[in-house]
């Protein structure tokens, strides 16, 4: 069965995106791009909020600036074409390889789980993955820490009473002294 991955960058106190609504300071480095393309290439189907969509909305036309590097026109080349289904009330329409979610969390996850394959079903977004945590969807948390503290803003973890028991799978530490953390579920 395909895991449910969540990958995001956080600050050191747990953050995706400040009090200030700002997230300047998960820009990755060169080798922290490197490992997100790396990462990219195991997933077969993207899962977002429309927040998230909007951000990553970029991409769609940034192959067009001739100032890109090498790293910026790989990521381009995996991220345009891979699957994405958005989630959003207020949207509409979406652009490129991407569809609005057709039924709910559960049901995505369940439909997309029983399609062959092997890629991951990641998730992004901490509004969508909290909802996937409560249902107990998520197999896997992925975060690359930042070493900075924001004092608030959304929150990486989701935040509810329910306890979940991981186990450390993984970790990785750049030298930008950025550190990645991936544990698993434990069932």
């Amino acid at each position: 069965m395909r895991s449910v991955t969540y990958s995001m960058s956080a600050s050191l106190d747990g953050y995706i995106v400040g009090p200030d609504g700002r997230f300047d300071w998960s820009e990755p480095d060169p080798d922290v791009f490197r490992f997100w393309i790396d990462d990219i290439r195991q997933v077969d189907v993207h899962l977002m909020g429309r927040r998230l969509y909007e951000t990553m909305l970029y991409w769609e036309t940034a192959a067009q600036d001739p100032s890109l590097g090498d790293a910026e026109r790989e990521w381009i080349s995996l991220w345009n074409p891979l699957p994405k289904v958005v989630f959003s009330t207020t949207l509409t329409k979406v652009e490129g390889s991407a569809r609005l979610a057709s039924g709910g969390l559960a049901e995505e996850i369940e439909r997309l789980r029983a399609e062959p394959g092997e890629g991951e079903i990641a998730i992004g977004g901490a509004t969508l993955a909290a909802e996937a945590a409560s249902l107990d969807l998520i197999d896997e948390y992925r975060v690359v820490v930042h070493p900075v503290l924001v004092g608030g803003g959304i929150p990486f973890f989701p935040q509810h009473e329910r306890r979940v028991d991981l186990d450390l799978v993984e970790t990785r530490t750049f030298n930008s002294r950025i550190v990645y953390l991936r544990y698993r579920v434990r069932r």
